[in-house]
């Protein structure tokens, strides 16, 4: 029997194992190699691990039926590789106690919690991606659409884009939707520049392509001890002018995502977010970590233009947006 078959019958037979534990068990082999082994198996998706060290445990991976085949006397998973480097790409579960599970790994972490058969799921899970992907094209999800079913007659961006959608229909957050909410509200400067590491290329790209050249980042409505629009912008370092835009003191700091109704977040968005700026622009790019209504962006593009800040065009991006028209998200 092959030494990775070994691990997998010790595995099956014990549930899981440390890599110690395995190491005493395969005395014919040094650590290392057992080692290798391990990283190989985990690459394969035929074990997954929990912990971090010094205690890591190795388990198998989730399996069904239909989508295994067999190595000696050991069943092991087979899928498809183009879905396999699909969901490398575009899935992320965060577990309960806090780990982050990326792609294949995580999906079938995901698949085990629901009971779910990961290859058949796997399948349905790309045919929905299709379908949002729809909307997508260079990257950027256009917007307009939702905008101009919300607010009609009133839109006032020229351009408004997501790099994402917040969730999808099943699945729930998005890969970008769940790093966004954990980062935002764990206020984890880490976990923020991992976002703005994944989706930097997007905003320089679009930032060319329009020659843009001010930028605003809409100031978050409460108060926190580490703002993420804040971190945003210092990390994102984009060569261009920021325009100065205040967020202003009230009796009582109401958050956007609080207000159910449309009137009131354009209100809110209204009277408590002042564009300050007297520069003279182009074209301008207004940031936003998520867009529910879409309520914030709409009425700073126009208050840029009541000051006449931009001859050009103001387009407004979103980190995450929501698929339909007026829709609440509520987390971020």
């Amino acid at each position: 029997m092959k030494t990775s078959e070994k691990i997998i019958d010790y595995i099956v037979k014990n549930n899981q194992a440390s890599g110690k534990e395995l190491a005493d068990y395969l005395d014919d082999i040094t650590p290392r190699a057992v080692r290798k082994q391990l990283k190989s198996l985990l690459e394969n998706g035929k074990l997954r691990k929990v912990g971090r060290p010094p205690k890591v445990f190795y388990l198998l991976s989730p399996t069904a039926n239909d989508s295994l085949i067999t190595e000696g006397n050991i069943a092991v998973e087979v899928i498809d590789e183009k879905m396999r480097r699909m969901i490398n790409e575009r899935y992320l579960f965060i577990t309960p106690d806090g780990e982050m599970k990326y792609g294949w790994e995580g999906f079938k972490v995901w698949c085990e919690r629901t009971k779910q058969n990961p290859t058949k799921t796997g399948r349905e899970y790309i045919a929905t991606l299709g379908k949002y992907d729809a909307f997508s094209k260079d990257g950027l999800i256009d917007g307009m659409g939702k905008m101009k079913s919300t607010f009609r007659d009133q839109v006032f961006l020229d351009r408004l884009f997501y790099l994402d959608f917040y969730s999808i229909e099943r699945f729930g957050k998005t890969k970008i939707g769940q790093i966004l909410l954990h980062a935002k509200n764990s206020q984890d400067k880490k976990l923020i520049k991992s976002l703005v590491d994944e989706i930097r290329p997007k905003i320089v790209s679009l930032v060319q392509k329009y020659s843009v050249d001010g930028v605003m980042f809409i100031p978050p409505t409460v108060k926190r001890e580490v703002q993420f629009m804040k971190e945003l912008e210092k990390d994102l370092k984009l060569p261009i002018k920021t325009l100065s835009v205040a967020k202003v003191k009230t009796p009582v700091a109401v958050a956007q995502k609080t207000l159910s109704k449309l009137e009131d977040r354009i209100e809110n968005a209204r009277k408590t977010i002042v564009v300050e700026d007297s520069g003279a622009y182009g074209n301008i790019l207004l940031i936003d970590d998520a867009v529910g209504s879409g309520s914030t962006l709409n009425e700073k593009e126009a208050q840029i233009r009541r000051r006449g800040l931009c001859h050009g065009k103001i387009i407004g991006l979103a980190i995450a947006g929501s698929f339909k028209g007026f829709d609440v998200i509520s987390e971020v």
